[in-house]
């Protein structure tokens, strides 16, 4: 085994680059531990498609792949253009009519999707297109047309997004096509489904609900990217099962200056509260047209990995940019990087006190045992995963063998940084049993040596969830024996 494998994970979004033949392959096999389908993008059909490959391709290449199926949310767009775009001046006014009977927008006004948004503005509100590079301000609201000011020169094409600076908007996360999009992704397969625009708890709830009742398992992702969301950011977390840095729409709403700051917070609250958590957006932007990232980016990547971050996310740069396995390939080198450099000490002294569940208080002695005496690996039987996440909070320099004979489970673990995930059926071994064979499997899949020292922790009972209550010190003997050296 590598002596320093890489503990973050990486999330690649598939798109036209990805469908090319041999390119999911490639960046699979470079080290994508995540897919993401955009679901704002493509047809079902065609991310049905995709997820069926994607499970073909982990068999192919020898990996568990999990899939995030990310959720178009109320994104507020504009309507088309008669020509496709027109270039606005500053000074000049420019109207916003929220219809869906307004003929194709010209420099002097054009549709937007959503019709409630006169009521969600006041003159002297800020409104922010295509990502911030278009400003406007509200001079009046009457009936269903927004009368503006255009403050700055600038290039509007089709269908770009509408934000209004500070947030403030009343609409919904969940829409009635997320709903169809849902069912969707559970037919897919989907570990993940990532929920866009999310405002607070109720609407996790909500999506929680409609996944579970379409047949889905799926861990739940918020999509922390308005700034309600932040007024709310305790109660989405705990609602959540992952939390995602969403730093487009968040940086528009809340302004540039604020973001950094606020991806540390919200980072160090996910982690506070046992949550995964990725950063997202323009991570390695400059690779959509060019073969290397900028020094900038490499060290944004960076620095996310040292703040704590589970996972870092490729959009664009591997959807549809020409060099999606460059992109990955330098993703990879940056995490490693960064981790090589930054070594987290575990503060014992800042872990939760009075745990309740058993298999948190094994899961706290096994980091203990890592730090103060010194393991090659810690080997954890789970069911749920949920050993494996709050072993993964503690960041050991050990890396984590995460055993499951469900699919679902270790597919769920691919995004927790440091967890290996690794097929191992356990059903009818005693625990003794299950760590003798078990170690002497990974032993002849080259992730343990002779010699090698370990924390393996599982339940009196396998097949039971939360059932971890047992912890054993062991050594890799001649021939991947499993030696003891000491039991909790």
């Amino acid at each position: 085994m590598s002596a320093n494998p890489r503990r973050t994970k990486i999330l690649a979004t598939l798109g036209p680059a990805t469908d090319a033949p041999g390119v999911l392959d490639a960046i699979l096999a470079a080290g994508v531990d995540v897919v993401r389908l955009n679901f704002s993008h493509g047809d079902p059909a065609s991310q049905m498609a995709r997820a069926t490959a994607v499970r073909e391709a982990a068999k192919r290449v020898g990996r568990e792949v999990g899939i995030l199926a990310d959720l178009p949310g109320p994104k507020i767009r504009i309507d088309r253009f008669a020509e496709g775009r027109v270039e606005l001046t500053a000074g000049e006014r420019f109207d916003l009519v929220a219809s869906h009977d307004v003929p194709p927008g010209d420099v002097h006004q054009v549709g937007v999707s959503y019709l409630g948004l006169p009521g969600d503005v006041t003159p002297g509100d800020h409104l922010l297109l295509d990502d911030g590079l278009l400003q406007l301000r509200v001079d009046t609201v009457e009936g269903e047309r927004i009368a503006c000011t255009v403050l700055n020169d600038g290039m509007l094409s089709d269908r770009k997004g509408l934000n209004k600076q500070g947030g403030g908007l009343s609409l919904g996360a969940l829409t009635e096509r997320d709903e169809e999009l849902i069912a969707v992704a559970a037919e897919a397969g989907a570990d993940f489904i990532a929920v866009s625009f999310c405002r607070n708890a109720a609407d996790m709830h909500d999506a929680r609900r409609i996944a579970r009742a379409a047949g889905s398992h799926a861990a739940l992702v918020s999509k922390i990217e308005r700034a309600e969301a932040i007024e709310n950011l305790v109660e989405i977390i705990e609602a959540s099962d992952v939390v995602m840095v969403a730093r487009g729409d968040l940086g528009v709403e809340i302004g540039d200056a604020e973001l950094p700051g606020l991806q540390k917070k919200i980072i160090r609250e996910s982690l506070a509260r046992n949550r995964v958590v990725i950063t997202a957006t323009q991570m390695l932007q400059s690779m959509v047209e060019s073969p290397i990232p900028t020094r900038a980016e490499v060290l944004d990547v960076a620095n996310a990995v040292i703040d704590g971050t589970d996972a870092v996310m490729l959009s664009a740069e591997t959807a549809a940019g020409r060099y999606p396995v460059k992109a990955v390939e330098a993703m990879v080198r940056i995490c490693l990087g960064a981790e090589r450099q930054f070594k987290a000490d575990t503060d014992f002294e800042k872990a939760p006190r009075n745990l309740e569940k058993a298999d948190q208080a094994i899961a706290m002695a096994a980091m203990f045992l890592s730090e103060h005496i010194g393991v090659r690996a810690i080997v954890a039987m789970t069911e749920s995963g949920g050993t494996a996440r709050f072993l993964s909070r503690f960041r050991s320099p050990a890396p984590l063998f995460a055993l499951s004979r469900h699919e679902g489970t270790r597919c769920k673990m691919t995004m927790m940084r440091g967890v290996l995930p690794f097929d191992f059926d356990s059903r009818g071994l005693a625990s003794r049993d299950a760590a003798r064979v078990s170690i002497r499997q990974l032993f002849e899949a080259g992730m343990l040596e002779e010699g090698d020292r370990l924390v393996f922790t599982s339940g009196e009972h396998m097949e039971h969830h939360g059932a971890t209550n047992t912890l054993r010190l062991l050594q890799v003997g001649a021939g991947g024996q499993a030696e003891g050296l000491g039991e909790l």
